[in-house]
């Protein structure tokens, strides 16, 4: 009797062992959201405590990004040939321990140097974390449990909004300090949890290593009470069309691949730029009321809502639809920011690009790991966190100048990039709502 392993997973459904896996993954999700997140809250204080302008302040961002970007290239290729649980827990072994670190730098070079490395740890676990919950789900329900651990992000977010609006209140001489030890400390606790997570059963079974997939199935079916394999059940991977073996650019692929990473660049750059400028424009200056710490807590909150619609959206109507709903939505934020005449529609922009751009990603995240085969799924993720990171990196530094001389010209400049990402979209003619993953 021969099952795929999407078929094997379909007998136990979505149940304690997915939702053990959500919280694990999740905790993993939100540390690497307050790491990413830390850059638009710490770097006002950081310029404070080294006597930095703010562009070379902004450094920090670079070079985290930068770090990303070799994580996330490195790591998702080393997945997809050694497994996918010892690298998940040795990126975030790393970024607990470079993150505490940076608590304690003397020096910006230091920190420069420390920052790069916990940003090498986010880049390899992100792409990794997001193609391993995607192998332990069945295809009717994995849309929406995907963007469930994207929405994790926001809970980051909020937690260092309320880290760096605690620091501010109190008087900390170093905020940036506590912000880098609170965003630090999910990973610790990660490390340990992570352990209890079992290999991949897709990559066991693409390896030839049947014996330890038909163990990992039993151990998912017996966690969410389903009847264990039959006897002379044999796990095997869906078809995958010839082609594709090698490469995520061969013929089958290539259109997908370079619309996906079209847009990932394209929403990266926006999102970062957004995210990375904003939390201190709005705690120093800000819009009238729309000013501090607490406005820049509603910004996280309204994240949340915006993932909830994204989770329905995927499944109900499809990823392609749902991401380019969202895309259009980002962009009118943005557009509508700049042609904001009052505080009352600056706050309202503000949130709307809150909400939208995070289901952007909570779509985007859902969508990018089916576009691949088992053995070229790390790849495919790990590509495009890469992609992605290349717009984390342009971010700070080449859109510095434009946000010096007008914050409105470069929130404008987001509204085309995310119309231009929307387009990119149209390259993508797969839709994988309902798929199974081989």
């Amino acid at each position: 009797m021969k099952l795929t392993i999407d078929e094997a997973l379909t007998r136990g459904g979505t149940g304690l062992f997915q939702w053990r896996l959500l919280c694990i993954f999740g905790l993993v999700w939100a540390a690497d959201a307050m790491q990413v997140i830390a850059v638009g809250f710490a770097w006002p204080s950081i310029a404070t405590t080294f006597g930095l302008d703010r562009v070379t302040a902004l450094n920090i961002g670079t070079v985290f990004f930068l770090g990303m970007f070799v994580g996330a290239f490195a790591f998702g290729r080393l997945a997809d040939r050694v497994g996918r649980k010892w690298v998940l827990i040795a990126t975030v072994a790393m970024d607990a321990v470079f993150g505490l670190a940076s608590v304690m730098a003397g020096d910006f070079t230091l920190l420069l140097v420390l920052r790069f490395l916990t940003g090498v740890a986010v880049g390899g676990t992100l792409p990794v974390d997001y193609a391993m919950m995607a192998e332990f789900l069945p295809p009717r329900s994995r849309g929406r449990w995907l963007v469930w651990l994207e929405g994790f992000w926001a809970v980051g977010t909020i937690v260092v909004a309320l880290t760096a609006w605690a620091a501010a209140s109190m008087g900390a001489e170093a905020p940036w300090r506590w912000i880098f030890f609170v965003a630090a400390l999910p990973a610790l606790i990660g490390f340990g949890l992570r352990f209890w997570v079992p290999e991949s059963p897709m990559y066991l079974v693409r390896k030839g290593r049947q014996a330890e997939a038909r163990t990992v199935i039993n151990r998912i079916l017996h966690i969410n009470g389903a009847s264990p394999l039959p006897p002379d059940a044999h796990l095997q991977a869906a078809h995958v069309p010839s082609g594709v073996a090698t490469s995520i650019f061969s013929e089958p692929l290539r259109r997908s691949t370079i619309g996906v990473m079209a847009v990932w660049f394209l929403v990266s750059l926006s999102y970062y730029g957004v995210f990375i400028w904003v939390p201190g424009q709005l705690a120093s200056e800000g819009f009238g009321f729309v000013r501090g710490y607490g406005f820049l807590v509603i910004l996280a909150l309204a994240q949340i809502p915006g993932y909830a619609l994204a989770a329905w959206g995927v499944e109900a109507l499809g990823r392609r639809p749902t991401l380019a709903g969202f895309l259009l939505l980002s962009a009118a934020g943005c557009f509508l920011f700049t042609m904001a005449s009052g505080t009352a529609m600056v706050a309202t922009a503000l949130i709307l690009m809150s909400f939208a751009l995070l289901g952007t990603w909570g779509a985007l995240y859902a969508f990018t790991p089916e576009l691949y085969p088992t053995h070229l799924r790390g790849t495919g993720m790990g590509t495009a966190s890469a992609v992605a990171r290349l717009g984390g990196i342009l971010a700070p530094s080449l859109l510095a100048v434009v946000f010096t001389r007008s914050f409105t010209l470069a929130i404008g400049i987001f509204a085309l990039l995310l119309v231009l990402a929307a387009a990119a979209l149209m390259l993508i003619r797969t839709e994988t709502r309902d798929r199974a993953i081989g």
